[in-house]
């Protein structure tokens, strides 16, 4: 029996690492998806439930209503929340890697150390969000608005904050190295890297445009 096992160890460590079989978790999700009395689909309402670490992984809550809902710590990694209500929500720290939330609107809700790397958040609301100790690395943003948003001590590296809208925002110690700020809107924010262009913006450029036009 020693020899037995022996024989199956030294086999075993033959085989090259590339060769070995990886587990994959192939459960379905159920049909109807329940999860505390809320139905995960498109447009789903569900305001104000409980899903604290819950496990919504790739769900699909396109234009969902969450406002006010109880996130923290929950799963969401690569769910598609575009158009999704998230207003005054609790989401510290959940897991939006590689979300969807272009178009939505988190007015007012808590992202305190949760993690966005790599979220696609094209033209969202995150004003007044508190995204404290959070992780925006290399998200897009573009258009986003962070009206009076805190981006304290948040990881920003390599996040494209294209024409995004910082007023009044506050990014005190914040990692900035790499991020992209073209165009973005600065007045009154605290922190932000307000040297960042160098030549016009398109609102300048466009602000020059009209005077011109006005002229003639």
């Amino acid at each position: 029996m020693r020899f037995a096992c022996l024989a199956l160890m030294i086999v075993a460590a033959a085989v090259p690492a590339y060769a070995q079989q990886k587990i994959v978790n192939v459960e379905e999700r159920p049909t109807p998806w329940i999860v505390n009395g809320c139905t995960i689909a498109p447009r789903t309402s569900c305001p104000g439930v409980d899903l604290r670490f819950a496990d919504l992984a790739n769900a699909d809550l396109t234009g969902a209503d969450l406002s006010g809902a109880k996130l923290s710590r929950a799963d969401m990694r690569h769910a598609n929340l575009s158009g999704a209500n998230l207003n005054g929500a609790d989401l510290d720290g959940a897991d939006l890697s590689i979300a969807f939330l272009n178009g939505a609107q988190l007015t007012g809700a808590s992202l305190r150390g949760s993690n966005l790397a790599f979220a696609r958040a094209g033209h969202a609301t995150f004003d007044r969000v508190d995204f404290t100790a959070a992780t925006l690395e290399k998200a897009l943003l573009k258009g986003a608005s962070f009206k009076e948003a805190k981006l304290i001590h948040a990881d920003l590296l390599e996040a494209k904050f294209y024409e995004a809208n910082l007023e009044k925002a506050i990014m005190d110690g914040s990692r900035i190295r790499f991020a992209v700020f073209q165009d973005a809107w600065m007045k009154d924010c605290t922190g932000c890297p307000a040297n960042w262009q160098s030549g016009d913006t398109v609102w300048q450029t466009e602000e020059k445009e009209r005077l011109r036009n006005q002229q003639h």
